[in-house]
C-alpha cells in the first residue's frame, strides 16, 4: 500500500475509534442552529426573577434575557425563542456544566469558586447580604448572631456572608426562599438571610409588613448581580457583556425604552419600590461598568 493512500485509511480508522474527538459546540453555534436560546433564572427572587400570577416568569433578570435575545437576533440575523427554566440556586452552576442551559440571569454574585466553574458577565444590578427578623429582635451585629438559628439557601454567597462574619452562628439550610420566610413565621429559625433587595421585594408584598424588619442597615457584604455562562464562550459572553452595558447606558442616560424596563422592577410603582440607599447603590454600579468601557454609539440603542 502506497503511504499517500495509508495517510488517509489511518485517519478514517482512527476518527472511527475516536469518535468523540470533536470540537464542542459553543452556545453561539447551538442557538444558530436552533433557533432557541435555553436560559436559566429563578421562580422566587423577586423583583430578579419570580413566578408571576400567570405563572409565567418574569423580572428585571429575565428582562435583562430579552435584551440578550434580541442582540442575538441581531447578531445571527434570525429569530430567536426565548425558553425559560425555572432554577433552584443549587441548580444554576450544574445545569451549565451539563450544557442544560446556555446562560442563567436571576440574582447570583460572582465568587472565585464558582469562576472555576462558570463565567460571568459585567454586573448589571447590585446587592447585598441581610437578615429579615421579626419586628422586636435584637439581631443585627456580628455579636448577636452568635449561637441563633439563621436560615440560608445552600451554595449562595448569603450563607457564605453570614459564616464569614459569625462562624458560630447555627446556619438552617433551606431549598427555597419560601421554606426560610415560613419557617421565621412560626419561629423555627431566628432570622433568615438573603439579598438586601429579595428581602424587601417579599416585605412589600406582605399584609403585616411592620411585623418584621431588615438588619443591619448596612449589609454584611456588598455584591454585583451578573449573568453566568459556560466556559470558553467569548463570543456569546460578548453578546451578552455588550446588551447588559447597552442597556445600563440607555438608562443612565434616560433613554425612555431602557427607564421604563427599570422602573419596572424598582421604580414607585414598580414590583420593589427601591429606597433611596438601594436605589443609588443600583444606579452607581452601572456607571462605574459604563465608565470603564467605551460607549455604545446611539445609533446601536
Amino acid at each position: 500500500m502506497s503511504q499517500k493512500i495509508a495517510i488517509p485509511i489511518l485517519s478514517l480508522m482512527f476518527a472511527m475509534l475516536v469518535p468523540n474527538v470533536v470540537a464542542a459546540e459553543t452556545v453561539m453555534q447551538k442557538v444558530a442552529r436552533t433557533g432557541v436560546l435555553t436560559a436559566g433564572t429563578s421562580k422566587d427572587a423577586l423583583p430578579f426573577a419570580y413566578v408571576d400570577s400567570q405563572e409565567k416568569l418574569n423580572g428585571y433578570s429575565v428582562d435583562m434575557l430579552t435584551l440578550i435575545k434580541e442582540q442575538l437576533e441581531k447578531n445571527l440575523r434570525k429569530k430567536i425563542k426565548l425558553q425559560l427554566v425555572g432554577l433552584s440556586p443549587s441548580e444554576r452552576i450544574p445545569k451549565i456544566v451539563n450544557q442544560q442551559v446556555d446562560i442563567v440571569c436571576d440574582a447570583s454574585s460572582f465568587t472565585w469558586e464558582r469562576d472555576k466553574k462558570v463565567d460571568f458577565s459585567v454586573s448589571y444590578g447590585a446587592t447585598g447580604t441581610q437578615l429579615l427578623v421579626n419586628k422586636g429582635s435584637n439581631l443585627g451585629s456580628p455579636e448577636s448572631l452568635i449561637d441563633k438559628r439563621i436560615g440560608v439557601l445552600p451554595g449562595t454567597t448569603n450563607e457564605q456572608a453570614i459564616a464569614r462574619i459569625q462562624p458560630k452562628a447555627k446556619l438552617v439550610y433551606f431549598k427555597t426562599r419560601t421554606e426560610g420566610y415560613t419557617a421565621l413565621q412560626k419561629g423555627t429559625i431566628d432570622a433568615f438571610s438573603s439579598d438586601s433587595i429579595i428581602l424587601e421585594g417579599w416585605l412589600q408584598q406582605q399584609k403585616n409588613p411592620d411585623a418584621f424588619a431588615i438588619v443591619p442597615d448596612r449589609p454584611y457584604s456588598q455584591e454585583g448581580i451578573a449573568c453566568m455562562v459556560p466556559e470558553n464562550n467569548s463570543k456569546f459572553l460578548d453578546t451578552v457583556n455588550y446588551s447588559l452595558v447597552k442597556f445600563m447606558q440607555g438608562f443612565v442616560n434616560g433613554d425612555p425604552r431602557y427607564v421604563a424596563i427599570f422602573d419596572r422592577s424598582f421604580g414607585s410603582q414598580g414590583t420593589v419600590a427601591l429606597n433611596r440607599d438601594l436605589r443609588d447603590l443600583v444606579v452607581e454600579t452601572m456607571k462605574l461598568v459604563i465608565e470603564f468601557r467605551e460607549e455604545i454609539p446611539k445609533s446601536e440603542l
